[in-house]
């Protein structure tokens, strides 16, 4: 088949006004940025976690829908790095922000607009894309506050857009990624409209149980924890034997010193334990199959300023 009579079949397989492009989410640390995306995206792609800092990589969302697919870029959040591994976060960032269509800066309604805001609305504003300003976490003040926020963040820039939502409660999700839409380009979808993220499964896993691993945990902990998977393959059934076979996952939990594998253990293993029943469920649901999960709790020294390490994890 000629490249002329592909091209003919793919337009006449998608709307004349279809757009699609990338929409890079950007928001200082705990703004609400993977929760957002979620919501957007319908299923869960993105840890999330009360601890700044959560993202650790730039994770791809896809929302396909009958006029257009917005592609989301999920950031790490920009702070001052103070390892090698803050460093290529920030790199991550810069990256992801090169090419992209919009942006949505991530504003949390229940916190002042404060110089974090402000440096990365400069960073954004050098970029040749309308920016959303998207509100979030509206749930949490009330609608004469709202008000108040929404005045502020009209008085800091010339926004595309001011969205506030909230993405625990579904609140102006869909408006937001209409919105979001119509300022993409004119073009066929960027991938098939039943992706929902472009990480493998096996990214996916290793922050599933990462999440379940920072839950709880404060202070410097949450960004000494690394999660790598070792194994992950479906058991072996005996002949004749009709059930679902169950997937065999082996994971190693990466920590910095030994008093912080302790906690991540806790008294008696109590805590790993809770961690993976936590993590399991979280992976039986997005595999849709019954799981076997081994884990181990090791110590990399210093593995943030690793650069073997932090190219074992992908940066």
């Amino acid at each position: 088949m000629s490249e002329k009579i592909q091209e003919q079949q793919l337009v006449q397989q998608w709307p004349a006004a279809y757009r699609s492009g990338f929409v890079a989410i950007v928001g200082r640390p705990n703004a609400g940025k993977s929760t957002l995306i979620n919501a957007l995206v319908g299923e869960k792609i993105a840890i999330t976690a009360n601890q700044p800092e959560t993202t650790r990589k730039v994770i791809r969302g896809i929302v396909s829908r009958e006029s257009g697919q917005l592609v989301l870029v999920d950031t790490p959040g920009l702070h001052r790095p103070r390892t090698l591994l803050g460093q290529r976060l920030n790199d991550l960032v810069a990256d992801a922000l090169s090419d992209v269509d919009a942006v949505a800066l991530c504003l949390p309604a229940d916190e002042k607009i404060g110089p974090g805001d402000r440096f990365l609305l400069e960073k954004v504003a050098k970029l040749d894309a309308p920016i959303f300003a998207v509100i979030t976490k509206i749930d949490k003040i009330s609608r004469e506050e709202l008000a108040q926020k929404l005045l502020a963040v009209s008085e800091i820039f010339e926004f595309a857009q001011i969205v506030p939502v909230s993405a625990q409660k579904g609140e102006q999700i869909k408006l937001l990624e209409q919105l979001m839409i119509q300022q993409m380009p004119l073009s066929p979808p960027l991938y098939p409209d039943s992706a929902v993220t472009d990480e493998s499964v096996e990214s996916r896993i290793a922050e599933l149980i990462r999440e379940a691993a920072l839950d709880g945990v404060r202070d410097e902990l949450p960004h000494s924890i690394a999660v790598v998977i070792e194994d992950f393959e479906e058991r072996p059934m005996r002949k004749g034997d009709s059930r679902t076979a169950l997937i065999d996952i082996r994971a190693n939990i990466y920590v910095e010193r030994d008093s912080q594998k302790g906690i991540v253990i806790g008294r008696g293993g109590q805590r790993l334990k809770q961690v993976g029943v936590k993590a399991r469920q979280g992976i039986e649901e997005l595999l849709g199959r019954k799981v076997y999960l081994d884990m181990r709790v090791k110590v990399a020294k210093e593995w943030q300023k690793d650069p073997k390490f932090l190219g074992r994890l992908g940066f």
